[in-house]
C-alpha cells in the first residue's frame, strides 16, 4: 500500500475533528454536567408514556452484562441457543419451537408479513397495532373491529368476521393501550372458534404483571397442538426494553415460518447475557412486580382523587377517562410529566405507566389539581 496508515486515518475524515486523537479514544462520547442523557429521561422528566420499568434490568442482568461485554466482538450464536433452551424448558417445548428476536416487535413485524401474505390480519380497532401497521405498509391487509361499549375487546364481534379470507387473528392481552384482561375461559372459547380457519397470535407482554399469570397464559394451547402464537418480551417486567430481547412460542412449523422473515440473526449479546442471567431471578421478578403493582395503586387512587374514573388494568398502565386527553398531557407536560395524548380518535382517554415511584408521585400530585384547572 502507498497510503499509511497514519495518511488514510487523516484522510478518510477523521482529521475533521478527531485526526489528532489517538485511536482508543475514537468512541469516546464528550459530554457536559448540563448535557441531557442520551438514553431514558431528560433531566427533571418524570417519564411514564412508555411502559417502561426503570428498575431493571435486574442487578444480575447488570452482572452478566459487564462480564462479557469484552466479549462483543463475537457473534451471540451460543448465547441465543441457551437462552432459546432455557425458555423451552420452561415451558415444557421443543427449543424448535421457540423463536428469539430482536424484542417481540421483531417477532410480531414477521408475523404480520409472513401471515399477512396469506390472508387478512383479523385484530381489534385498538390495541398495540404497530407490527399490523408494519406489515400493511408491506401490503398486508387487516381487519379491524370496534371494541365492546365496556372497552373490552369484543371477542363474539371479532368471530363473526372469521372467513377463508383471514390468514391470522391478533391479539393482545392484556390490551394496551386499555390495560383490560380477556378472560381465560372466553379467551379459550374463542381460540377454539378461531383454529378452523386461521392462527391465533397472543402478544403476552404484560402476563407476568396480572393477577394470575399462568391461569392467563395460553401457552399450553401450544402444546396441545393448536395453530396458536404466543409472543413474550424481556421488556416489560424484566426492565429490558433498550435490551431488545423478546420471543414466541408456538409449532415447529410455525416458528420455522416466523424465522424465515426475521431480519436480524445471532442475537444481540448483551441483551442476550442478560436475559440468560435475569430469567429465573425470583427475587428480582418479585420486587419488579411490586413496584409496578404499588405505582398502579398510587393511579387508581390519584384518579380517585380526581374525580375521574380508569379502566381496570392488570398492566403497567392505567387507561384514565378524561374529558381532553391531549389538554391533560400538554398540561402535565409543563410540569415535567411525560404522558401520552390520545390514541387516535379515543381523544376521552389518557395513559399513563408507571415508572419510578417518585415520578408516579408527581403525577399522582398533579392530577387533582389539573383536573380542577382543566375541566373544573
Amino acid at each position: 500500500m502507498s497510503t499509511s496508515r497514519r495518511t488514510f486515518l487523516a484522510g478518510a475524515g477523521i482529521a475533521g475533528g478527531l485526526g489528532t486523537l489517538p485511536l482508543s479514544g475514537l468512541g469516546a462520547t464528550v459530554t457536559t454536567a448540563a448535557a441531557e442523557p442520551h438514553f431514558g429521561p431528560k433531566i427533571g422528566q418524570a417519564l411514564l408514556s412508555r411502559n417502561e420499568n426503570p428498575y431493571g434490568p435486574a442487578p444480575s442482568a447488570l452482572r452478566a452484562i459487564s462480564e462479557t461485554a469484552k466479549m462483543g466482538c463475537y457473534y451471540a450464536d451460543r448465547g441465543l441457543q441457551r437462552l432459546t433452551a432455557m425458555i423451552a424448558e420452561r415451558h415444557n417445548v421443543m427449543p424448535s419451537q421457540v423463536v428469539v428476536g430482536a424484542g417481540s416487535t421483531e417477532i410480531l413485524c414477521a408475523i404480520s408479513l409472513a401471515w399477512g401474505r396469506e390472508g387478512a390480519i383479523l385484530c381489534p380497532d385498538l390495541f398495540w397495532d404497530t407490527t399490523v401497521v408494519y406489515g400493511e405498509r408491506q401490503g398486508v391487509s387487516s381487519i379491524r373491529v370496534p371494541l365492546a361499549a365496556d372497552m373490552n375487546v369484543d371477542l363474539p364481534a371479532m368471530a363473526s368476521k372469521l372467513a377463508d379470507g383471514v390468514a391470522l387473528v391478533q391479539l393482545c392481552n392484556p390490551n394496551n393501550p386499555t390495560g383490560m384482561l380477556i378472560p381465560s375461559d372466553a379467551l379459550r372459547s374463542f381460540a377454539a372458534k378461531v383454529s378452523p380457519h386461521a392462527t391465533l397470535l397472543v402478544d403476552e407482554a404484560y402476563n407476568e404483571l396480572t393477577d394470575r399469570p399462568e391461569d392467563n397464559a395460553m401457552i399450553d394451547l401450544v402444546r396441545s397442538g393448536a395453530d396458536v402464537i404466543v409472543c413474550r418480551t424481556f421488556s416489560k417486567i424484566y426492565g429490558m426494553a433498550g435490551l431488545r430481547v423478546g420471543y414466541a412460542i408456538t409449532s415447529e412449523a410455525n416458528a420455522q415460518r416466523i424465522r424465515s422473515h426475521l431480519m436480524s440473526f445471532g442475537g444481540n449479546l448483551a441483551g442476550l447475557a442478560a436475559a440468560i442471567a435475569s430469567y429465573d431471578d425470583t427475587p428480582f421478578l418479585d420486587q419488579s412486580r411490586a413496584a409496578v403493582l404499588e405505582g398502579r395503586a398510587m393511579i387508581v387512587d390519584a384518579v380517585s382523587r380526581a374525580g375521574l374514573t380508569a379502566l381496570p388494568s392488570q398492566t403497567n398502565f392505567v387507561f384514565v377517562e378524561v374529558p381532553d386527553a391531549d389538554a391533560l398531557r400538554d398540561a402535565m407536560a409543563q410540569r415535567g410529566i411525560a404522558i401520552r395524548g390520545a390514541y387516535g380518535s379515543w381523544k376521552g382517554y389518557s395513559r399513563v405507566s408507571t415508572g419510578k415511584l417518585e415520578d408516579v408521585a408527581r403525577y399522582a400530585g398533579a392530577l387533582p389539581e389539573l383536573a380542577q384547572q382543566l375541566w373544573a
